[in-house]
């Protein structure tokens, strides 16, 4: 990775600085932003700290990472937006504890969707703690069963909720807790805690020529829960029914689904020495009416639709920055978090009334300047007619992505290619990925640590 930096002309005063760290696979960004009232004339937003589990040195390396922002900030933060609660978005809260003791917070933000207070939330974390539960179980049995390409499946969607094995096979978390103990340190870490809404006013601080807006997650369930495109009928994210079976029968749920009481149950091993049964269920000629474990076949779905209800939960912010030229318009800095389709499909339908003016969510999107791929590129993180087509004014485009790493989670399109195709249509030159050397540009700082483009 090189080391040589570009800086943007010293005599231009900065709109924004934005720097996205080199780590691995893994959510950390800094953004600075011009505001008199600072001791230092910044105001110093940072957005997210993890890394996916598994990666060597972890720990080390997401302690140079926050090192780095304590440098650059000079020990504050203004801002701490966490997105949600996904290990490589979070992990590092709790990695690089002691550095984060080198940096004062003033505010926290995070999702409506992490407020425990909210009975919604209470349903959708009690259902995640099912899931995870069902899923690890799984896992075991898919093992023991000789299934290790669908288990190892199963393990790779684990790892985003810190739950797997370390680099040399040890067991790293027994339990779902490591996830959400790293956000509950991260919602610690400031002086005031704030969960967002897409309905609250954009947030600017007095003096400051910029505005944040909040435009996800949504508050409508059907769009919560909703994680790729429309055909003909709406995929929404709900357990399928196969699903809700297996966090059944892995006994992860609160009713077992049984028709009788367990009194009246008779043991399978005890079953097969019966002649009834082995007349009527075991004999060679009824074999094909044995399931055996084929009902574990829905495990991956499951995970699968579990990382997805989790990412649909992302806290989405659009800053607006202050026209770059008088007669411009404002531009946009959009940062996705890990949002799936029904989280951008939901800023359709969002408007905010500010100085005499009405914002919309598509207005937003067609001023976004610079865009924090949503998810490592992934799939349905970048809706296309209603997001990314959207971006008229389109110039930088950020990619925190390890495509070696991924491959080994058998993760084959992390980033995908007609994503990372048309990107490169829109901004030549200025597709930003995290493991690949960049152009020199005048707007943007190269270092092996981070990039850093200046607006």
């Amino acid at each position: 990775m090189s080391k040589a930096k570009t800086t943007a002309p010293s005599n231009v005063k900065p709109r924004a600085k934005v720097r996205m760290y080199r780590h691995g696979l893994g959510d950390c960004l800094l953004v600075r932003l011009p505001h008199a009232a600072s001791e230092d004339g910044w105001f110093n937003v940072m957005i997210d700290c993890g890394l996916l589990l598994g990666t060597p040195d972890a720990a080390a390396k997401m302690t140079r990472v926050v090192k780095d922002v304590a440098k650059e900030t000079g020990g504050r933060l203004d801002l701490l937006a966490v997105t949600h609660e996904h290990w490589d978005h979070v992990s590092g809260f709790t990695q690089a504890k002691d550095a984060f003791k080198a940096l004062k917070v003033g505010a926290v933000w995070a999702a409506w969707t992490e407020d425990e207070t909210d009975t919604t939330v209470q349903a959708l974390k009690d259902g995640r703690r099912k899931a995870l539960a069902a899923l690890q179980s799984s896992s075991t049995r898919l093992r023991a069963m000789g299934a290790d390409g669908a288990a190892g499946e199963v393990d790779g969607l684990l790892s985003f909720f810190g739950i797997g094995a370390d680099p040399d096979g040890a067991p790293f978390a027994a339990s779902a807790g490591s996830t959400p103990e790293a956000l509950r340190t991260a919602l610690k870490l400031g002086e005031t805690l704030r969960y967002c809404r897409p309905s609250d006013p954009p947030f600017q601080p007095e003096g400051a020529d910029w505005r944040i807006y909040v435009l996800g997650p949504p508050r409508d369930a059907v769009l919560l829960k909703k994680s790729d495109p429309s055909k003909r009928t709406p995929e929404t994210y709900p357990l399928a029914a196969a699903a809700e079976g297996l966090v059944t029968a892995l006994g992860a749920a609160d009713d077992d689904g049984r028709p009788f009481n367990r009194a009246w149950a008779i043991p399978a091993a005890r079953a097969r020495e019966l002649e009834f049964f082995q007349q009527t269920y075991y004999a060679e000629a009824e074999a094909w009416r044995s399931i055996d474990e084929d009902w574990l076949g829905t495990t991956t779905e499951l995970a699968l639709k579990l990382d997805s209800d989790t990412n649909n939960t992302s806290l989405v912010l659009a800053v607006e920055l202050p026209p770059a030229a008088p007669g411009a318009g404002p531009e946009v800095l959009l940062f996705a978090a890990d949002a799936q389709v029904g989280n951008w499909l939901s800023w359709q339908d969002l408007t905010w009334a500010v100085d005499g003016r009405t914002v919309t969510g598509p207005d937003l999107l067609k001023r976004t300047t610079l865009y924090k791929v949503g998810h490592h590129g992934s799939h349905n993180a970048t809706l296309r007619e209603k997001g990314l087509e959207l971006m008229d004014g389109l110039r930088v485009a950020l990619i925190p992505v390890d495509e070696v790493t991924a491959k080994k989670k058998n993760w084959k399109e992390m980033p995908r290619a007609s994503i990372i195709e048309r990107l490169n249509a829109m901004v030549p030159g200025a597709v930003l990925r995290s493991d690949e050397d960049a152009a020199d540009q005048p707007w943007l700082t190269k270092d092996e640590l981070y990039y850093e483009v200046t607006f």
